[in-house]
C-alpha cells in the first residue's frame, strides 16, 4: 500500500482498536495480515461484528467477500457475541471414545440450544473443539476456559445448572 493512501479512522476510542491497528501496522497493512488481524479482533472483542470486519477490510484493502469467506470457513471465528459463560466440550478422538457426544447431548438438552449457539438470555454459549491436548484425562470440558477432566454428565449438568439459575 502506498504511503500516501489514507487509512480509515479507528471505529471508536476503545483502546482495543489500537491493538488491532498495531497488528495491521506490524504487517505493513498487507493483505496477507487478514487472518491474523481477524484473530486480534476476535481475541480483543470476543467476536467479529460487521463494523469490525468492514474496518479491517478497508484498512487492508481486501474485498469484503474475502473476509467473510475466511470468517465463515474457520470455526474459530464467531459472528455472534459469546455468552457470559462458555461450555466447550472436547470431541477429539480420546474424548469421543470416552463419551464426549453424551456430554454434548446433555448440554444441548439442559440449555435448550445446539452446539455453536448461545442461550436466548445470553448467559451460556455451547461449543465443541477437536482436541485440547489432555487426552489422558478424557473426556474433558472447558468451563469458561478452565479445564475439567474425566467429565461425567451429572457434573456437567450441575455446572450448567449453576450458570443458568444465577
Amino acid at each position: 500500500m502506498p504511503l500516501y493512501a489514507e487509512r480509515p479512522p479507528l471505529p471508536s476510542e476503545d483502546k482495543r482498536w489500537r491493538i488491532v491497528n498495531g497488528t495491521m501496522r506490524k504487517h505493513g497493512y498487507s493483505r496477507n495480515a487478514l487472518i491474523e488481524t481477524l484473530h486480534t479482533v476476535q481475541s480483543s472483542f470476543g467476536y467479529l461484528d460487521e463494523p469490525a470486519i468492514k474496518f479491517v477490510v478497508r484498512s487492508l484493502r481486501v474485498p469484503l467477500s474475502q473476509a467473510y469467506g475466511v470468517v465463515t470457513f474457520y470455526h474459530f471465528f464467531s459472528l455472534k457475541p459469546p455468552g457470559k459463560h462458555t461450555c466447550t466440550v472436547c470431541t477429539g478422538t480420546a474424548c469421543y471414545i470416552k463419551g464426549a457426544q453424551k456430554l454434548v447431548a446433555e448440554a444441548e438438552k439442559r440449555l435448550h440450544i445446539r452446539t455453536g449457539e448461545t442461550t436466548p438470555d445470553g448467559e451460556v454459549s455451547l461449543a465443541t473443539v477437536r482436541c485440547v491436548g489432555d487426552c489422558g484425562r478424557a473426556p474433558v470440558v472447558l468451563f469458561d476456559g478452565e479445564l475439567s477432566a474425566q467429565m461425567e454428565a451429572p457434573r456437567l449438568a450441575a455446572q450448567l445448572e449453576r450458570w443458568t439459575t444465577q
